[in-house]
């Protein structure tokens, strides 16, 4: 017998696999722990806001909704078509909600935008309550109470927030709570963006 047919005997016995399944049972659990920590880290430096939208340059879905209770102006895929605004997605109960209110007062303030709000899965009395105390910014209101709007819109939850061009396009999705931030350094330069377009199309 020759050293080499001695090595590839001691090479395929069972006390050499063996040892080998016991160095793999060590590293697996590590190599796995490794990866979920590097997608948990990749997932966590991710802003929500950036998830794209399916629906990004299409049409906005057809719907019509009346307003939200106490109000006077329903809203409807029609009324999105002519000059370039927003839609809010808000409900009374959510708490991110509340966070952005202040800043979309402070645009309504200005005239800058029209800003429209889908009223998303609230109780009539608690939509109206809620903007009779909060304010009212929006120039129409659309209550979804059953969610179905909301989900051709491919809304994940509220408060989401839209920019629509003045041919009825899905131009951005902003997931979550609209800051001062988000609106000066995003919103607002597209919304100025989609006009001058709009103004270049014209005849």
């Amino acid at each position: 017998m020759t050293s080499g047919d001695i090595i590839r005997s001691d090479a395929g016995s069972p006390a050499i696999r063996r040892a080998a399944l016991r160095r793999m049972a060590v590293f697996l659990p590590a190599l796995i722990f490794v990866g979920m920590a590097v997608l948990l880290s990749w997932g966590l430096t991710r802003n929500a806001s950036d998830i794209p939208s399916a629906l990004i340059g299409k049409p906005v879905p057809a719907f019509s909704l009346p307003p939200v209770q106490g109000r006077t102006l329903g809203l409807s895929s029609g009324d999105l078509r002519g000059e370039v605004s927003l839609v809010n997605v808000f409900a009374s109960w959510c708490v991110a909600c509340r966070e952005e209110h202040p800043v979309f007062m402070q645009l309504a303030a200005t005239g800058t935008v029209p800003l429209h709000g889908l009223n998303y899965k609230d109780r009539p009395d608690d939509a109206a309550r809620w903007l009779d105390t909060m304010g009212d910014p929006y120039t129409r209101t659309g209550a979804d109470l059953t969610g179905r709007v909301a989900i051709d819109w491919g809304v994940y939850g509220v408060p989401e927030t839209f920019v629509v061009s003045a041919d009825g396009r899905i131009a951005y999705k902003h997931i979550g709570a609209v800051t001062q931030e988000a609106l000066q350094e995003m919103i607002l330069p597209l919304v100025k963006r989609l006009r001058a377009e709009a103004s270049e199309q014209q005849p």
